[in-house]
């Protein structure tokens, strides 16, 4: 349908618009329920701090991993198919993940459900961007964004519940039923085979795309690790590898997965760096900031919860006005603006968040952290698919689902293996320091140095100690998450730093992207 304005939108829009959003808030919750369950599962299987990373970031490496390809599959083959069958594939994923009897196996599931969600959630984008076009098309992606993020936060609540009365897999099965809500909308309202591409898929890129995500994010995660920093180099030392004949594969490939000459022009890879960087934050301080509440201030999961609503009820208000800034500000403006809420956010976590914090402090700091998502999501996406051609659709919604999915997988476990290193580093000197250190042999002290969960299963063996022990354990979590939160305040302010430079104001936005506009439809290489 044509509208007055000179936008598209497609015929019974809302219907349409639902049930994307509705696959797009599978994916979102599915990625957030992990976080409040952490503590439990690390009790459950005695687990270290990196097997809960692990756990933390196996959906968003499964996902981030298989995005690429899954979208150019859909481009080919059907964006529909593929948003259907992701949702098929996301239910015994989820029930996997809900009995797995061991980490490796909850592992595993979620890495499985990652991938589930690269078919579907690529395809929602990238189906709102063949559907709609002009304001319509940025007002549907603040809506799809705030939407899908507001109940991405609603997570952490529902999990907490759950918890109170049930087994910390219960948390998994939470997005069974909205999945098939999902499933039955897409089926029904979503239309099919919209200016899809006919050109053949690049295999061989979309294999090497897998491997390159998952060799990074497996290598940061190893890198703190005693005893696995050679299984991290060489996983890094993969994912350099992988990353070189990814990008020589697509400069030669005749039909490239990733156009690369598309991705260096400067409002796409900026606007794509610049969301890794948000999203990205986002994930790995909602990481911490579960574990903080529970372990250091003692908070019930529901309590745990619930403490992230003001974040989601601040990105939902505030992410319609998001779009409105980009129409009539540009898309540098409102990035800067939402980069300068989650650095406040992000300062209040550093520095008010400690062992004493009352809940005033935790809801300022999350607030904060939501309305700077909300501003700077909708400009960050609307950039990357207003800059490619529709049929590059998979593409940019590709890369806008790595933004939150690869960007948090890498920010996260940066976060993490800091907060792992500040931990057992911290809790190592408190064992020197003790009186009582020729007392604890080596396997008491790997135990303890390992994570909150290991320390707290020694103290539930020697109640004599308890006291001491959590005391020790709680300052080294401090310890720990004040390295995590000055690193992600440097990420972010590298970030505001690069949009500021490199993206253009409002007019020469707009100057640009009718440039590409021009390029594109005459089916000429892109003057980059």
């Amino acid at each position: 349908m044509t509208l007055a304005g000179g936008g598209t939108r497609p015929v019974r829009a809302p219907l349409v618009l639902t049930a994307l959003v509705l696959v797009a808030s599978v994916a979102n919750l599915n990625l957030a329920v992990a976080n409040v369950a952490l503590p439990d599962i690390g009790q459950a299987f005695d687990a270290s701090q990196t097997q809960l990373n692990l756990i933390a970031v196996g959906y968003s490496v499964g996902l981030a991993g298989s995005v690429l390809y899954l979208g150019a599959l859909g481009d080919r083959f059907g964006r529909k198919m593929m948003l259907v069958l992701g949702m098929v594939l996301s239910l015994p994923a989820c029930i996997l993940a809900a009995f797995a009897p061991s980490v490796e196996v909850l592992i595993l599931a979620r890495l499985l459900g990652g991938v589930a969600a690269g078919m579907a959630f690529p395809t929602t984008l990238a189906l709102i961007t063949a559907l709609w076009s002009g304001p319509d098309r940025t007002r549907a992606i603040a809506l799809w964004s705030a939407i899908g993020g507001g109940i991405s936060s609603l997570g952490p609540l529902v999990s907490g519940a759950l918890l109170q009365s049930f087994e910390w897999g219960s948390v998994f099965l939470v997005t069974v039923p909205l999945a098939l809500v999902a499933l039955g909308f897409a089926v029904y309202f979503v239309p099919g085979h919209v200016n899809e591409s006919t050109d053949p898929v690049d295999h061989l890129g979309g294999i090497v795309s897998v491997i390159l995500v998952a060799a990074l994010v497996l290598g940061i995660n190893f890198a703190p690790v005693a005893g696995m920093r050679a299984t991290a180099l060489s996983m890094l030392l993969v994912a350099a590898a992988a990353g070189v004949a990814f990008a020589i594969r697509q400069l030669r490939a005749r039909y490239p997965l990733y156009d690369l000459r598309v991705a260096r022009r400067r409002i796409f890879w900026v606007a794509a760096v610049a969301g890794i960087v948000v999203f990205g934050t986002l994930m790995g301080t909602m990481y911490i900031g579960q574990q903080f509440m529970q372990n250091v201030l003692g908070y019930s999961t529901l309590a745990a919860g619930a403490a992230g609503l003001p974040a989601a009820a601040v990105m939902v208000v505030v992410a319609p006005q998001s779009a409105k800034l980009v129409e009539s500000h540009g898309a540098r403006f409102t990035l800067l603006l939402g980069y300068t809420a989650i650095v406040l956010g992000l300062l209040v976590a550093l520095l008010l968040w400690k062992e004493d914090a009352q809940y005033w402090k935790i809801a300022l700091g999350y607030m904060l952290l939501g309305a700077g998502v909300g501003l700077a999501g909708t400009p960050a996406s609307h950039s990357l698919t207003g800059s490619v051609p529709v049929w590059r659709a998979g593409m940019a919604s590709g890369t806008a689902d790595l933004q939150r999915d690869l960007g948090g997988a890498i920010v996260q476990s940066i976060l993490g293996a800091l907060l792992t290193a500040g931990y057992s580093a911290s809790f190592a000197a408190a064992i020197a320091a003790s009186p009582e250190s020729g007392d604890v042999d080596q396997q008491t002290q790997a135990a303890l140095e390992k994570s909150f969960a290991g320390a707290e299963n020694v103290a539930e063996r020697y109640p004599e100690y308890a006291n001491a022990i959590e005391t020790a354990a709680r300052a080294a979590f401090l310890q720990g998450d004040t390295h995590a939160y000055g690193a992600a305040i440097a990420i972010v302010l590298v970030g505001a730093a690069l949009v500021f430079f490199a993206y253009p104001h409002r007019d020469g936005e707009r100057e640009l992207l009718a440039r590409y506009r021009d390029i594109d439809e005459a089916a000429v290489p892109a003057d980059l």
